[in-house]
């Protein structure tokens, strides 16, 4: 079941579309990773799914209702926390979540309050004040503050950012707890894909605010789907020539010299004497095999690779 729908969504902030035409759908029980660049589109497409900013066109279906006509109903049944989280920092970590519980119209007992705090990992700290805490800490207070109403779905936006090594790992086993043990379904962005790697099932991939890419990791990796870049000499010469044959169909991104293509990994060998017959000028042609390599290739544009690789 398609617990969330996202159809041909854009947003415009003048003459800047942050999001370009994007569809997507999220399954129920999905950890889904939603990666791309910093400035790809990801946090604007977050706020869209929570109303805090207003599409330009497309529709979004969360729970199988239209979030435009259910808003309130929907937001009741999503925790979210985007960027760093909104605490009180001279309150404790069990005041804070004592006082957003009420916010949110819950009275929880001690005991119900502890258990969340123990849960993502902060059993021990619950009457320390919150300016004492951590980043990895203060994340984990925000995600018991979203997860304070049960809510059948979760949204994280890049939660590891600022982390140390053991914040990023201690992040990455709550977010699996959260699947595994308590069956919700998470939405995660981030441009750290090794992280996104061991936790999601399902992943998209954005680029310039557009889909480049959804399935599933074994899907993404499947040699049937084989990414090939090719460095030619004329990329208007050679696109035009590939257009009019039949390996346009495999033909999925230009960029600058490079002709990216995706297609099963035996065609490879015949791709490479076709471009010869065409008299285009083949100076390289790789083959991507990992995930790793497909998402360097498809959103190499704007952003140093170092970036993707921390």
């Amino acid at each position: 079941m398609s617990l969330v729908t996202v159809s041909h969504l854009s947003k415009k902030f003048r003459s800047h579309n942050a999001v370009d035409d994007l569809s997507f759908s999220v399954e129920e029980g999905d950890v889904y990773g939603f990666l791309g660049q910093n400035g790809a589109g990801k946090s604007t497409t977050i706020r869209m799914l929570l109303t805090l900013v207003r599409p330009t066109s497309g529709h979004i279906d969360i729970f199988g209702l239209n979030l435009n006509k259910e808003r309130k109903k929907i937001l009741s049944q999503i925790g979210a926390v985007i960027e760093k989280p909104d605490l009180y920092k001279y309150l404790s970590a069990y005041e804070n979540l004592s006082l957003f519980a009420r916010m949110s119209g819950f009275i929880n007992s001690k005991k119900e309050l502890n258990a969340q705090l123990e849960m993502v990992g902060l059993a021990g700290r619950e009457t320390d004040l919150v300016k004492t805490f951590s980043q990895g800490m203060k994340q984990r207070l925000g995600i018991a503050v979203a997860l304070i109403h049960n809510p059948r779905l979760i949204i994280l936006d890049e939660p590891t950012n600022g982390l140390d090594p053991q914040g990023i790992a201690d992040m990455r086993n709550l977010i699996l707890h959260l699947s595994r043990h308590l069956h919700k379904t998470v939405i995660v962005s981030s441009h750290l894909l090794n992280e996104i790697e061991q936790i999601s099932n399902r992943m998209l991939i954005i680029d310039e605010g557009k889909k480049i890419v959804e399935g599933t990791v074994e899907s993404l990796t499947d040699p049937a789907r084989t990414l090939v870049e090719v460095t030619v000499d004329n990329p208007i010469a050679a696109t035009s020539r590939i257009e009019s044959s039949s390996w346009f169909c495999y033909l999925i991104k230009t960029e600058n010299n490079h002709l990216i293509f995706q297609l099963p990994k035996h065609l490879i060998p015949e791709l490479n004497r076709s471009l010869v017959q065409l008299e285009i000028n083949v100076l390289s042609l790789q083959a991507k095999n990992s995930l790793e390599a497909q998402f360097l290739s498809l959103t190499r544009s704007k952003q140093n690779v170092a970036a993707f690789t921390d």
